[in-house]
């Protein structure tokens, strides 16, 4: 969910709009947005929105934000086409103003000019930021590593970076996903070999790879590598069907003739002359391979036989479900290849030391990363020669005041997660999450009864509708008793002349809570529903 901005008097300009996915105790919830109140108060100061690359992290709220704060969108040409797909899924595309930027292009925005640096990372056309103000010069690195052999244009421009930190940098903004590894992150053009040979020992065996959507130079090799040993490709899942088409439309995606077929052609060819690119390298649920994994696919069936490849490394967390998926694809008979088909994106220490080397900053932030890359990277900072002081480590939300003579924080703005369930867009808060928790953990009773309007007597009931809490069959003696306690909560409620109905529903609800717990140490929502006749 990155999202920076940065203001000078009287002007904004926003780098990023990424979004989160869900953690698992948020229960039903699709995805999460940041809160831009902030820009939505300033709207008349953003100038616009720059992004450094087309990964969902940084550009998937883009949608959500553009309806409150509707101001021009300037990226690479791969990401604004990632970007128009997710603006016409919400018929923005007319209303959104949208500028293609090449590397090595400088825009103005107001106070500020934005320079746009070619650097590597999973995804084409990414780019570092270098930001001059009227302050002094920011650079802001975006997602990054040093390719020298890029599968898609050409290598980071280290000499630009060089340039920059000899006329004096002001601030430097750097990843630090890979902090904590040692060395150099490999160059993408190493999975094509390891692809190579996988390809040339699965004769007469159909290969399914499942990687990002969004890693097109993942997908270029297994292309090459489909078209060296004479396979046909066919590309499953919704968010791969529509990032190869459009880097196929905007040429960041060669595809020779005849090789991609559809998916409904499959049963025209043998094993051997097959190669399935799919989504579900995260074990999401309801991506592809999952689906086939669980046998819930409409075309495609796992078979004893088939090699599957996971070109990814599993995203922190998704580990428990990347298992599950392999475990039913091992139960079906197939073969599972994890090692040496996956190269990160991400700078590793040497490769950040050199950037840090070439800008010579005077003052850090950290970016990109737990909070504990961010420390690390601080720490690696100070081992380069930078002083503590000169270091800032923000979390969501914090103001960050800086110039020439010193910075400091000096204030926050609203930075809560917005969160995102089908089509109610910050609806669901923690009050919400916390009921759903609750309704999970230990289900729901729901107590009817009708009174008479004059006198207060029950007329019918009470009735208890048990879900998620215990099998009504198997537990007659508990619910009848549960009855009875409802019963005579109510019957003190008449003697005491009670006749408001919160309190009546609380009086029932306390009751019953006591007696469940005693019974069962469970303690599950209680729904009072009070008719009057």
């Amino acid at each position: 969910m990155n999202i920076t901005a940065f203001e000078y008097n009287d002007n904004i300009i926003v780098v990023d709009c990424g979004i989160a996915f869900p953690e698992d105790e948020m229960l039903g919830i699709d995805l999460v947005i940041p809160d831009v109140t902030y820009l939505k108060d300033n709207v008349d100061k953003v100038k616009g929105i720059v992004l450094t690359h087309g990964h969902e992290d940084h550009i998937g709220a883009l949608p959500y934000v553009l309806r409150d704060v509707n101001v021009p969108v300037y990226g690479t040409k791969l990401t604004l086409g990632l970007v128009e797909n997710k603006l016409r899924e919400h018929n923005l595309l007319k209303s959104v103003k949208r500028k293609c930027i090449t590397p090595g292009q400088t825009i103005t925005l107001g106070s500020f000019k934005v320079e746009f640096i070619r650097t590597n990372h999973s995804i084409a056309d990414a780019v570092a930021l270098a930001i001059t103000t009227p302050a002094g010069v920011v650079i802001h690195s975006g997602d990054f590593k040093v390719d020298y052999t890029p599968i898609h244009g050409e290598p980071i421009n280290l000499q630009r970076f060089a340039e920059l930190g000899r006329k004096g940098v002001l601030l430097f903004m750097a990843d630090s996903t890979n902090v904590e590894r040692k060395g150099y992150t490999m160059s993408e053009s190493t999975v094509g070999e390891s692809l190579d040979d996988i390809f040339l020992d699965s004769e007469g065996k159909r290969i399914i790879v499942a990687t990002f959507a969004s890693n097109v130079d993942r997908v270029q090799q297994i292309v090459w590598a489909a078209q060296h040993f004479n396979r046909k490709v066919v590309v499953e899942g919704r968010s791969m069907v529509n990032v190869v088409k459009t880097a196929m439309e905007l040429g960041y995606l060669k595809m020779p003739e005849n090789t991609m077929i559809g998916v409904e052609e499959i049963n025209r060819y043998k094993d051997g002359q097959l190669v399935i690119i799919t989504t579900g390298s995260q074990g999401e649920a309801m991506a592809a391979l999952s689906r086939m994994a669980s046998s819930n696919h409409r075309k495609i069936e796992i078979k004893a036989g088939d090699r599957i490849i996971f070109s990814s490394k599993p995203i922190p967390g998704n580990e428990k479900t990347v298992s599950r998926v392999i475990d039913d694809l091992y139960r079906k008979g197939a073969e599972v290849i994890c090692e040496d088909t996956h190269v990160s994106g991400h700078a590793m220490q040497e490769e950040l030391k050199l950037l840090h080397t070439l800008v010579k900053p005077k003052y850090f932030i950290p970016v990109h990363g737990e909070y504990r890359h961010l420390k690390k990277h601080a720490e690696l900072a100070c081992k380069m020669g930078m002083k503590e002081d000169d270091v800032f480590i923000l979390t969501s939300g914090d103001v960050l005041e800086l110039d020439k003579s010193g910075g400091q924080i000096t204030g926050r703005v609203p930075a809560e997660q917005i969160l995102v369930d089908g089509l109610g867009v910050g609806d669901v808060g923690n009050i919400v999450l916390r009921d759903r928790q609750k309704l999970s953990q230990d289900g729901l009773l729901i107590v009817v009864v009708t009174l008479q309007k004059q006198t207060g007597q029950i007329l019918c009931g009470p009735d208890i509708i048990s879900r998620g809490f215990v099998y009504v069959r198997e537990s007659e003696d508990l619910m009848l008793e549960a009855r009875n306690v409802v019963k005579n909560a109510l019957e003190q409620c008449h003697k005491k002349r009670i006749t408001d109905w919160s309190k009546i529903k609380g009086v029932v609800r306390d009751a019953l809570r006591d007696y469940l717990w005693a019974k069962t140490k469970r303690s599950p929502m209680i729904l009072p529903i009070i008719m009057e006749v």
